[in-house]
């Protein structure tokens, strides 16, 4: 009996003590734009982790590299053990990784890798991030296949690429959407450069604009960029030339709130899909994964890649159920 006690009363005291360890746990999660949705997302997710595991979540907006600096010595003063970002700037990875190590933090990236003064992913740091070139090829398929769908004859259809070239994840996914086309039959001189100033909707539909005028004589028009807000902006575009609903097919990237209120409006538009990528596991997972290294000395897997599903305005809900998005 005595001995039950005892067994009773040590599992009691160390649960108490893990419960006690959590709470001490202090985790930052810097995201670069924490008004868009992906990363309201992101952080609504790491706070589940966080209620379920008991640890502190610090969130924090960052949108450029000094403010990223402030945000890291900013935790190494709340007494965090280790942080999670999405950076603005990929280049600025020497940087963090300096002011980490110096502030006692383990670090984690999410969404963009950070790459070294040559270029290269600096794959010492722990990553979650998109395969970005297999999400364009869905794209890309998506786009192929819906063209084939409408009977339109390929070489008669003009291609707006938005495009962010200063962010390699952005490279990659519209790379990936015109290997998927090209491998498809479309020409690649039908594919225009919309190069945007940002990555919001507005800059994608003044880039877009410029390529719709520039080619007014083209009828059928296909679209596709880094995420579902370039992918608007040129839709946005295409209805303020006189462009036909059933004349675009824009394919976005992400899955957020912009493209299911499209997908919800009474008539449809030219933003015929979205590839939804889930951010329950870019906020979840790493947060978990962060807590796991802190408290266990487990270390995250090196590279975490995921991926995506396509959703179209007849199925979005059934599609993000899937994915774990309420």
């Amino acid at each position: 009996m005595r001995s039950l006690k005892a067994i009773i009363m040590a599992s009691a005291i160390a649960l108490t003590a893990n419960a006690a360890f959590a709470a001490d746990v202090k985790i930052g999660f810097v995201v670069k734009q924490a008004e868009e949705p992906w990363f309201q997302d992101e952080w609504k997710f790491a706070e589940q982790a966080a209620k379920e595991k008991g640890f502190a979540l610090v969130k924090i907006g960052a949108e450029d590299g000094e403010k990223v600096q402030s945000a890291i010595d900013n935790l190494g003063a709340q007494g965090a053990q280790g942080f999670i970002i999405c950076v603005p700037d990929v280049k600025l990875g020497p940087g963090i990784v300096a002011k980490a190590t110096a502030n006692d933090l383990k670090l984690m990236t999410v969404d963009d890798r950070l790459v070294g003064a040559d270029g290269k992913p600096l794959e010492d740091v722990p990553h979650m991030g998109i395969s970005a070139i297999k999400i364009g090829e869905t794209v890309g398929q998506s786009i192929a296949a819906e063209i084939k769908k409408r009977g339109w004859d390929m070489k008669d259809v003009g291609a707006i690429r938005v495009s962010y070239d200063q962010l390699p994840t952005a490279v990659d996914r519209v790379e990936g959407a015109i290997t998927a086309l090209k491998a498809a039959g479309f020409p690649a001189e039908n594919i225009y450069d919309a190069p945007q100033a940002k990555t919001d909707t507005e800059a994608a539909l003044n880039a877009a604009t410029t390529v719709l005028n520039k080619h007014s004589n083209i009828k059928h028009w296909i679209a596709f960029g880094l995420n579902d807000e370039a992918v608007l902006g040129a839709v946005r575009a295409s209805e303020s030339v006189g462009i036909s609903a059933d004349n675009m097919i824009g394919v976005g990237i992400g899955g957020a709130e912009s493209a299911i209120n499209e997908f919800k409006k009474p008539s449809a538009t030219g933003f015929y899909g979205t590839v939804i990528i889930s951010p329950k596991r870019h906020g979840y997972e790493t947060a978990l994964n962060m807590y796991a290294w802190i408290a266990n000395n487990k270390e995250p897997e090196k590279l975490i890649l995921t991926s995506g599903s396509l959703a179209v305005r007849g199925d979005y809900e059934k599609v993000r159920a899937d994915l774990g998005i309420e």
